[in-house]
């Protein structure tokens, strides 16, 4: 899905990684809420046997349209990585079963006691927030400074404020630094930013 949603967005500009990225998103959006509307209208055809059965199916319509927009975020972020040829691996274990979403350059580096510690980089990336943020802070302990990449709109100062105590570098595509304030944005980072770092420390 994510990468036919890339195949017809044919003009887009990926040394703009941020309009990119927001694009990418909001097409393979549309055509999964297309492709959902069909299914569901199929399911809401047959009926239901009850009151417990309409919510089961209910709640997964709306599960399954928070995980995907969650593995959509990671899958456009690594297309885009692909195409300014950054050096990262999704999904690589660090300590013990944690696995954050990227590691620049790869978890060989991670675990190589004779790799500059401080040319490592990590990226969560989570479609919103809440509390879920924390969950990085274990992920990888070799890497004090942690980046996080979100779409969540207009957060809260005390709460960036937090995120930034725990030494954490919110990542946000820069159309939505509008929903934030004026002292808030100061604190963000465009995607374009974060590559421009990544490729500065894989220089």
């Amino acid at each position: 899905m994510s990468a036919f949603a890339r195949a017809q967005v044919a003009d887009a500009d990926v040394s703009r990684g941020d309009e990119t990225l927001v694009r990418w998103l909001q097409r393979e959006e549309q055509l999964f809420r297309a492709l959902e509307r069909v299914i569901v209208e199929e399911r809401l055809k047959k009926g239901f046997e009850g009151v417990d059965d309409f919510v089961a199916f209910s709640l997964s319509v709306q599960n399954r349209r928070k995980s995907r927009m969650g593995y959509s975020l990671q899958n456009q972020l690594g297309a885009l990585f692909d195409s300014q040829k950054l050096r990262y691996e999704a999904q690589a274990v660090t300590e013990g079963k944690n696995k954050p979403d990227f590691i620049f350059p790869g978890s060989k580096e991670y675990h190589d006691r004779r790799f500059d510690s401080t040319l490592l980089v990590m990226l969560g990336a989570k479609s919103t927030l809440k509390e879920r943020w924390r969950q990085i802070l274990t992920e990888a302990e070799k890497i004090p400074s942690k980046h996080l990449c979100t779409l969540e709109p207009g957060i809260s100062k005390d709460q960036t404020d937090d995120i930034a105590h725990h030494s954490i570098q919110l990542v946000i595509p820069e159309s939505f630094h509008q929903t934030y304030t004026e002292k808030q944005r100061p604190q963000l980072w465009t995607v374009s930013t974060f590559v421009e770092f990544v490729k500065r420390k894989q220089r």
